[in-house]
């Protein structure tokens, strides 16, 4: 593993370099937005100036649909359905939401629970923008609902949970899900150079007309401090930090990645960075490396070989996987 040691707190931002191309400007299409309760971008290639501008808005579309399919805080959404159904009795919901919780589940088995969309029976207890916690009581009685196995996937896309007050929350995996869904709306359309990003997921379709894409992983509080610079084509890259929902109290961080064993918040790393093939996978996997902390999510990462990551640790080191050494 190489490491390099900084003096100052670290974790992570993706920047996307050189995105104000000055040339051939009126080809490149972009589209800054809110979705999903963060900034989204759409910047796209294309001669087609409407066709441009259609497909804009189909992305905006897209993330606003999954969204209203997937969010724990509309109550018409077949997640809030289950949530507040499925102890009691079976639940029929979409085959595209049920084929995610499939994956959720894949990795879940693979990572020995680091990976568990039930944290939420945990997670709703906190409220960090109040710098609300649950109390000792709260999670001795709720940690117990934390595992993957209470969610019953059934046959006929039926979902049922095997206690009650078993909640789930798609926030390690939904976003990137959303990106990908995208990047596969806009090459079914025929753009061949785009870049989708919401939050702390990107994808990437090809490359930047001829020369990869350069995503800057910066320093979140010096605006000029850039950690690392990474040309990317046809890839996804995916962080997870402490920093993205977060409070301080007495000297502790409390942020919104849980370990599902504590129902707690882990402090051995600051952010993981994981890049791979696709949005769905590397937004999942660094939630998984961040709960594994650093020996235990290098060992894992080394194991998968379509993904590499970028650890920060709370000791202000960084650390690359082996295929990112160079």
């Amino acid at each position: 593993m190489q490491i390099i040691r900084f003096t100052a707190f670290i974790s992570f931002l993706l920047i996307i370099s050189g995105v104000l191309c000055n040339s051939a400007l009126a080809q490149w299409h972009r589209l800054p937005f809110q979705t999903m309760g963060t900034q989204a971008y759409v910047e796209l290639w294309t001669e087609d100036d409407n066709q441009g501008k259609a497909l804009l808005i189909a992305v905006q579309n897209e993330f606003e649909r999954i969204n209203q399919l997937m969010s724990p805080y509309i109550d018409s959404s077949e997640l809030s359905l289950l949530n507040r159904d499925a102890a009691s009795h079976p639940v029929t919901i979409s085959s595209e939401l049920y084929q995610l919780l499939q994956q959720a589940e894949q990795l879940a088995r693979l990572s020995d629970g680091a990976f568990d969309i039930s944290f939420a029976s945990v997670g709703l207890s906190y409220d960090y923008r109040q710098h609300i916690k649950p109390s000792a009581k709260q999670l001795d009685t709720q940690r117990p609902l934390i595992n993957y196995q209470h969610i019953k996937l059934l046959p006929d896309n039926q979902v049922t949970f095997a206690k009650a007050g078993v909640k789930i929350d798609l926030g390690g995996i939904a976003k990137g899900y959303a990106v990908e869904q995208a990047i596969g709306l806009l090459a079914k359309a025929g753009i061949k150079h785009a870049l989708v990003t919401a939050g702390g997921d990107t994808r990437l379709l090809g490359d930047k007309r001829g020369r990869p894409w350069l995503v800057a992983i910066k320093h979140p509080r010096k605006e000029d401090g850039i950690v690392a610079q990474l040309p990317l084509t046809d890839s996804a890259i995916s962080t997870s930090g402490d920093y993205e929902r977060f409070f301080i109290e007495d000297g502790m961080r409390y942020h919104h990645i849980l370990d599902p064993k504590s129902g707690q918040s882990p402090s051995g790393l600051m952010s993981v960075t994981v890049i791979g093939p696709d949005s769905t996978s590397t937004d999942a996997m660094s939630t998984t490396l961040f709960v594994m902390g650093l020996e235990r999510g290098m060992v894992f990462i080394e194991q998968q070989s379509k993904f590499e990551a970028i650890f920060i640790s709370s000791e202000h080191q960084l650390y690359f996987s082996s295929g990112l050494e160079q």
